[in-house]
């Protein structure tokens, strides 16, 4: 195997686990352990933020289309676990709310 598969496959691996590990914080009693990675994530995208070069030779846009460009790009993981979170939360609301009627239903 190549030097670029073995790579590619830690990547992906690397990311699988980071899923499940999202999958099975948010899947917790408490709202707040699924609610770390995504933090994570987005902290580390304002430190790639404000850790942007900027020049003398760039207009006030072009600063401004960097910062926002790097922005959303650094947020695609905190915007993909976050959809993780609430679809996990979203499961556990609606497994509540059966069993709260079943519960009803023999009263």
């Amino acid at each position: 195997m190549s030097r670029t598969t073995i790579v590619l496959f830690v990547v992906l691996a690397i990311m699988a686990g980071g899923i499940w590990l999202q999958i099975f914080l948010s899947k917790k009693e408490s709202n707040w352990f699924g609610l770390i990675l995504p933090f994570i994530t987005f902290a580390y995208s304002l430190l790639m933020v404000f850790s942007i070069a900027i020049t003398d030779g760039m207009t006030g846009w072009d600063i401004f289309g960097l910062i926002a460009s790097t922005l959303f790009m650094a947020n695609i993981p905190t915007i993909i676990l976050v959809a993780i979170y609430f679809g996990c939360r979203e499961k556990i609301k609606r497994k509540r709310a059966l069993e709260k009627m079943n519960i009803q239903d023999l009263e």
